[in-house]
This record gives C-alpha cells, structure tokens and sequence, in this order.
C-alpha cells in the first residue's frame, strides 16, 4: 500500500490530491489565480489532517512537470522536491499536456477521435499535444502559433475535443464541424494518481537533486502596464 500525494501548478489552477495506491482520496484545489505559494502547504496539511495521515506516512510525491506557467511550475517542483527531501521519499513527474488528456479519459467523458489539450503561452501561442482516446500520441508536445489551418490534416473528418485554458482563445480560429471546445476542462492534481501510481510502481522516479520542470521554452519576463512583471 502506498499514499501518493499529487501536485499540480501549471496553471492558474493549484491542486493537490492524496491517493491510496491509484485510489483518489481527496483533492483540494483553487481555480482563477495564482495561489500556489499561499495554498500548497495548506492543502496538503488540509488533506493529511482529514485522512488522519502524517507526512511521514506518504510513500511518494507526484508533480505536474509541466509545459506551463514558469512560476507555476516552479513553485509546486520546488515544493514537491522539498517534501521528497525532508521525508527522503520518491519524487515522481507526469507531463502536463498528457495528465489533461488522461483526464478527459477517465472522467468518462464522451468518446471523440481525438484529445487536444491546450495550456495558454501567451498571445495566440498554446502548448499542445493530440492524442487518440487510447492516448496514443498522434502530434507530440510543442509551443505552437494557432492559426485558422493549424492541425488540419489530423482534425480533419476526426470527432475532436480541446481542453485546457488555451482552447478559448483558439476557438475562432479552429472552430469548425465536429469540434468541441472546454475551456473549462483545466489540469487538475486529481488526474495525476493512476500515471504516478504506476511509475511507482515501476521505480520510475527523478532525481530529486537535479530535476527541472519542462518549461519547453525560456522564460521571458513581460512588464503589465502596472509596471509588474507577468
């Protein structure tokens, strides 16, 4: 028996959920602002208190490694590898794009032909993947500029869905016959435990000294017109 604690920061969302093995317990999340500093610590005593568990008790931590916001990830990497150090347990990472894909999945969400989660970089940039309900990978992870044709030839006859909170902003763009859009359907550190569970399962861990969020591109500080830097 193992309890995994789960971390997700990507985005605006911050979640964290307590598994038993691939079982979830509970999850605690905040949606709509960057909170992640504030709520971490938090939510995982929050959900430690209710299970009657110590943090000594947790076999495993799971983050969200992304593509995603740099301070997001930031945050919820250094957390979890803070954990992993202090309890001396396992630090185990699941990418951002396929964990929402997963989601969708296992939520029971309607079948479609394919999955295309989509995180907000800015502008008209989304960094995306396409799967196919059995989350095979049909277009790899990639920052990508949407414009009006952008994945025609894989969307095209295909029963799709975008998901995440890049899929509002493609709409006009990509809207078309057979093509749905939940914008509302965001990462969430509840799809992170059966993923995790498994590669617990299989030793397949980081390096907690040296592991680094996927960032997938550098970071570039941009000043809001408040003078602060986004």
């Amino acid at each position: 028996m193992a309890y995994l604690l789960a971390i997700e920061t990507a985005t605006k969302v911050c979640s964290v959920a307590l598994f038993k093995d691939d079982k979830l317990l509970q999850v605690k999340e905040e949606k709509g602002a960057y909170s992640h500093a504030e709520n971490l610590a938090e939510f995982t005593s929050q959900l430690l208190t209710e299970s009657n568990l110590d943090a000594k008790d947790l076999s495993g931590i799971v983050v969200s490694k992304g593509p995603g916001s740099y301070t997001g990830l930031r945050i919820g990497v250094s957390f979890a590898k803070g954990l992993c150090y202090s309890l001396k347990i396992p630090l185990i990472s699941i990418d951002t794009i396929y964990a929402l894909a997963l989601g969708w999945v296992q939520a029971e969400n309607p079948k479609v032909d394919l999955i295309c989660p989509m995180i907000d970089a800015r502008r008209m940039e989304v960094y995306s993947a396409i799967y196919n309900f059995d989350l095979k990978c049909l277009k790899p992870i990639s920052a990508d500029v949407i414009e009006i044709d952008s994945y025609s030839e894989l969307l095209q006859d295909k029963i799709a869905v975008f998901v995440g909170d890049g899929a509002e902003k493609c709409q006009s763009l990509l809207e078309g016959k057979n093509r749905t859009f939940r914008s509302d359907f965001l990462p969430s550190a509840a799809y992170l435990g059966k993923e995790g569970y498994h590669k617990f399962q299989q030793s397949k861990i980081e390096d907690v000294a040296y592991f680094e969020p996927y960032y997938l591109k550098e970071f570039v500080a941009l000043k809001s017109q408040k003078g602060s830097l986004d």
